[in-house]
Order: C-alpha cells, then structure tokens, then sequence
C-alpha cells in the first residue's frame, strides 16, 4: 500500500510539473499569481498588525476587512463589463501598474492617519475587483481541456500556499524590518507580475471579431437572466455567498493572536500561514473527492463548507496558539476545497462571452456578505468576547452548509456537467496524494 501510495505521488508531482512546463503562458501567468499573492498578504499582515496596535479593537479589523470587500461588491456591473469586452491580458496588466504605484502610497500611513490606510486598501480593491474575474475567466483559454482540472486545483491551491509563505513571512519581515518593508514588497510584486503578464502570447478570451457589443447595463441584465436561468450556476454561486455570510471569522484571526495568545505579528502571520495550509491542500483534497469526472461535485461543496463551519467553532475552544492553528488549518481545508471546485464548476459550465461577468458577479455576492459578516464578527468579539464570537459565525457555516444542501436537491438529481463534454482527472487525483 505505501508503495502504492508513493508511486501516485510521484505520478502526481510529475503531472503538476508537466503542465507548468509544457504550457509557458500558463506557468508565467502562475508566477505572476505567485509573486502577487505573496506580496498581498505581506501588506495585509502588516495591515492588521497595526490596526489592531493602535485601535485595540476587533471592529476596526472588521471594518478594514470591509473596506477591502465592499469595493468589489460596488465595482461589479463594470468589472465583469470590462472583463468581456476588452483585451483580459492587457487588462490585468493595467491592473498591476495601478496596484504598483497605490502600494507605495502605504509608505505614508502611520498611527496619525490610519484613516489612510482604508482608503488606499479601498483603491486597491477596485482594482482587484477587475483583475481576479478576468483571471479566472481566462484559464480555460490559457490552457487545453483535459488541462483545466490541474489549472483549476493549482490555482487555487496557490491562493493557500502564498497564503501560508507570505502570511509567515510578512509576520517576520513585519517585526523584525517594519511595515514598511512589507508595504514595498507588495508594491515590487505587482509590478513583477505585470512583466510577467505581459510575456504572455496565447489570448485571455475567444475572439470577439463581428460581435455585438453591448453597455453595462443590458450586460448586467444579460448575466442576472443567464445565472436565474440555469439552477447549476445559481447554486454554485450561491454558496460562496453563504460561504461568506460565515468567513467573517476572518476578522477575529487577529484578535486571537494579538489579544487571546499574545503572539504579535508573528503570531498573526502564524495563524494566517495555517490558513494558508488549508486552502493549499483543500482545493487538491477536493478534487478527489469529487469524484474522476467530478459526479460528486455537490456533495463535495456541502461537506467543505460544513468543515470550515466546525473547524473555526473549535477555534473558539483551543487552549494554545498551536492548536488554533490545526483548528484554522481544517476549517480552511474545507474552505478552500469549496472556492475551488465552484470555481471549476463555473468554469465549465459558463461560455467564455459571458464567463467574466458570471465571475464578477460571483466575487460581487461573496464580498458583500464578506464584508458585513466581517463587521458583524467583529462588533460580536468586542461586546462578548472573540471566543463565543467566533463559535457563533462558525455555526453559521455549518447551518448554510445543511440549507445549501436542501436547497439543492434539484442539481444533484442529474449529472451536473451533463452535456458539457467535462474533462477526466486521471492526472488530477495523484496531485492530492502528493500534499495530503
């Protein structure tokens, strides 16, 4: 059995190298990703380092995390627009110069002019709120068919591992150089990530040659009629609204290293690196439990959602910043594995015309229940104490999980990709052996 099991690691490791190397655009747009994120989560670590510092209070975390959230809810009707009408590639490029120059602007925020800190994090998220639905919209172009599994699960198992690396390390750069130095990290990295955008040469999208172009308004009419008409795509969306009605739990993750473990930046970058774990494995753990040509794709989603939701309520119970950790890391084991394999579902199910609006529109829902469930958390932890706060909103994921489920009795009564020529994942399934 164990020489089983390392013989399909090693088929594993090898398929997740095989396709980086033999797609260059893929494997430049996976570095430019890599680069990003990894920069992200040095200034966000940072970020929440000294807002917790000089506040002293959860809400103010909660309302950082809103003010990076709500933007994206607001800039959706001319996001997803902008994401089938244009170039995605020279798109997202734009993107990351805006994000460049907006990063350095952090070099100027201190405890005098916090206030400066939201704004800007704001700013950055208009333009997050373009970038990530033309990036996701544009994988199945970037790569072939029978390759979109592999893309999808390293994707978003990439989200987890830049997570759990930049988490960490912004935590010691963060105490050990100052924030400073993890603001210009974030600004290099997207500027990085632009270069490497920018090498690309297959298209983001199908062509658009003779199409008819349509404004914001009957585009955003066009993708509410396309998303209440299919029963597929509705639930996929819907459950990472759900989704983030709970994950305001993320607002608390400071708190309890700060306040409840004493741990500083280092232990907040802790906490967020064990989050980074989760979210690493999940989405591969995911995939293989979906099943070969993803027949379990909905029981799958449920499962993950009900794992996050009781995961951070034993966060509430543990005695020790270590195991928080564990606790973090499974509940971001089933998170991760439900962003992931809703991501894929969309992905297959959506025509590329239509596919980045359908995306806007799915990042829409899940940062406007992100956002007040964030300020909910957060006000939650100030009046009662971020431990029963936290069990309470990590409840709430586990009962969404359960009325998901009911509410979607109809889409597991036929094969959800049924008609839609869905790729096997012979290649896939090793890959979740090789990190499990």
């Amino acid at each position: 059995m164990a020489e089983r099991v390392g013989r399909e690691r090693a088929t594993g490791a090898r398929a997740a190298a095989s396709l980086l190397r033999r797609n260059r655009d893929f494997r430049r747009l996976f570095l430019a990703s890599v680069i990003s994120l990894g920069g992200d989560w040095f200034l966000f670590v940072a970020l929440g380092g000294l807002v917790i510092e000089v506040t002293g209070k959860a809400f103010a975390v909660g309302v950082l995390i809103m003010a990076q959230e709500l933007p994206v809810f607001l800039a959706t009707p001319w996001a997803g627009w902008l994401a089938d009408r244009f170039d995605r590639r020279r798109l997202m490029i734009a993107c990351d110069v805006a994000r460049t120059a907006l990063c350095t602007a952090f070099l100027a925020v201190g405890p005098r002019n916090l206030w400066l800190a939201y704004v800007l994090l704001a700013a950055l998220s208009v333009f997050a709120a373009v970038f990530d639905p033309a990036s996701s919209a544009s994988i199945p172009n970037v790569v072939d068919p029978k390759d979109l599994p592999t893309a999808n699960a390293l994707s978003g198992s990439l989200w987890g591992t830049m997570l759990a690396v930049g988490a960490a390390l912004g935590g010691i750069v963060s105490t050990v150089f100052g924030r400073d130095t993890a603001f210009t990290v974030d600004a290099v990295s997207f500027a990085l990530s632009a270069l490497l955008l920018a090498r690309i040469h297959r298209r983001f999208s199908e062509d658009r040659t003779g199409e008819e172009h349509v404004g914001i308004a009957r585009a955003t009419a066009e993708t509410a009629r396309y998303a209440r008409r299919d029963h597929r795509v509705r639930a996929l969306i819907s459950v990472k609204f759900g989704f983030g009605l709970a994950a305001g739990v993320l607002a608390l993750v400071a708190v309890f290293a700060r306040q409840v473990f004493h741990g500083g930046d280092v232990g907040f970058g802790f906490l967020m690196a064990c989050r980074g774990v989760g979210a690493l494995i999940g989405p591969f753990l995911g995939h293989r439990l979906a099943g070969r040509d993803h027949e379990r794709l909905i029981p799958t989603i449920a499962t993950a959602l009900a794992v996050f939701g009781i995961g951070y309520m034993a966060l509430g119970a543990m005695p020790t910043l270590w195991l928080a950790g564990l606790s973090v890391l499974i509940a971001h084991l089933g998170g991760g594995a439900q962003w992931v394999l809703s991501s894929y579902g969309l992905q297959r199910l959506v025509p590329d015309r239509i596919r980045g609006r359908i995306f806007a529109f799915d990042f829409a829902l899940i940062t406007l229940s992100l956002a007040a469930s964030s300020l909910i958390a957060s006000a939650l932890a100030d009046a009662i104490g971020p431990r029963t706060a936290v069990m309470i909103v990590g409840g709430l994921a586990l009962g969404w999980a359960a009325l998901w489920w009911f509410l979607t009795r109809d889409v597991r009564a036929t094969p959800i990709f049924e008609g839609c020529g869905e790729a096997p994942i012979e290649q896939l399934a090793p890959i979740a052996l090789a990190v499990e």
